[in-house]
């Protein structure tokens, strides 16, 4: 990885964090991605100081393509090209909420926002013969409901419903985009379960009221119970930095880094042309 230039969104903590910490420890140059300007600017000194790599930071809201736009115009101002992109941001709403595009927000942070960055540095991607690496979550393996991408029928907060499904078709957005795509590979990762700063701030009404009472117990146990960040980045390290898998695209690895089967819905092509379809039409109608 030495001298190569990465890209992960949500890096200034958890499992971005820690990609972020073992890319550099490589010999990276790694550009942090954060919402808060001063928590990312000290998350870029912090990896110089340790000296294990080059590192800069870039302010950018996610939440809006305004915003993912705007970060990759200021990528591709600094750097002629991007040896890999990692897809790590996202975000679980309380209840559903619209973004300023009128975009519900799950579906937007976590499936519109890495296919419109994607698309938007496929240039800097496709001059270096990047790797691009999409990071699932929650239990990514349930149906997909082409006609509830947005919650538009019924949304449930926290991992077992709106962010899970959106989960499950950020997988399928990126099973297409590598069978679509030249000259990048496009793979996902999934990391488990960890403890992570977002996953101990969830607000107790982003649960379905059956999970309630279980959030307290998670919320302090969560660092016995789950992953540690750093475990739970060894898939996205590996994805973006293994050599044997230079030109693989198109798969799924696991929480310890193994190649795995697709999910059945992924699988379906109606589903796979549901959610493609509908990222295709909210960027073109933004």
């Amino acid at each position: 990885m030495r001298n190569r230039t990465v890209l992960i969104t949500g890096s200034t903590g958890g499992i971005g964090w820690e990609t972020a910490r073992g890319l550099a420890a490589q010999g990276a140059r790694v550009i942090l991605v954060g919402r808060d300007a001063r928590r990312a600017a000290a998350a870029a000194e912090l990896l110089r100081q340790q000296g294990t790599g080059t590192a800069e930071s870039i302010t950018a809201d996610l939440t809006r393509q305004d915003g993912v736009r705007e970060l990759a115009e200021l990528v591709a101002q600094r750097h002629e090209t991007l040896d890999v992109l990692v897809n790590n941001f996202g975000y679980v709403p309380p209840r559903r909420q619209l973004t300023v595009e009128g975009v519900e927000l799950t579906f937007a942070a976590n499936v519109l926002t890495p296919y419109l960055l994607t698309t938007l540095l496929l240039p800097e991607l496709r001059a270096a013969s990047g790797r691009v690496v999409n990071l699932t979550g929650g239990i990514p393996d349930g149906p997909i409901d082409p006609g509830n991408l947005q919650a538009e029928r019924r949304f449930l907060g926290w991992t077992f419903s709106q962010y899970n499904h959106c989960k499950t078709a950020l997988m399928a957005m990126s099973y297409e985009f590598a069978r679509t795509t030249e000259g990048i590979t496009v793979n996902v990762a999934y990391p488990g379960h960890a403890s992570t700063p977002g996953s101990r701030a969830l607000p107790m009404r982003a649960a379905p009221w059956a999970f309630r009472p279980l959030i307290p117990v998670i919320q302090v146990l969560g660092p016995l119970l789950f992953k540690y960040t750093a475990k739970a980045a060894r898939s996205s390290i590996h994805l973006a930095s293994a050599p044997e898998l230079e030109g693989v695209t198109g798969k799924y690895f696991d929480t310890n880094a193994a190649e795995a089967a697709w999910p059945a819905a992924v699988l379906d092509d109606r589903n796979r042309s549901a959610v493609w379809e509908l990222c295709n039409q909210v960027v073109s109608a933004a």
